[in-house]
């Protein structure tokens, strides 16, 4: 089993930044992926932005040039730093990681963006 423990979320106002970590620790054979996944209340969970362990990245239409996600391969760690952050990110943000071919989850972190 792969856990995932995220932090960073929090309050913060339009147009300011905030930085969300994801570490995943266990019994890991090797993680393909990590990103980060978002809902809000009466949507579907949707993709903010992935990493491969090769490096390649993915985002979702709304963060782009906004968003940045990061990797760490040999912490098993992921980084998403949120610049120019606006309403329709309050969300809550969920940490996702594959693991050969097996996704988990982390328990969600709130992002509150205020006016």
């Amino acid at each position: 089993q792969v856990q995932l423990v995220e932090s960073g979320g929090g309050l913060v106002q339009v147009g300011g930044s905030l930085t969300l970590s994801c570490a995943a620790s266990g019994t890991i054979s090797k993680i393909n992926s990590m990103g980060w996944y978002r809902r809000t209340p009466g949507k579907q969970r949707q993709l903010v932005a992935s990493i491969t362990s090769g490096g390649f990245t993915n985002y979702g239409d709304s963060v782009k040039g906004r968003f940045t996600i990061s990797g760490d391969n040999a912490k098993n760690t992921v980084f998403l730093q949120m610049n120019s952050l606006n309403l329709e990110d309050t969300a809550v943000y969920y940490c996702n990681a594959w693991d050969v071919g097996t996704p988990y989850w982390g328990q969600g972190t709130q992002v509150t963006v205020s006016s």
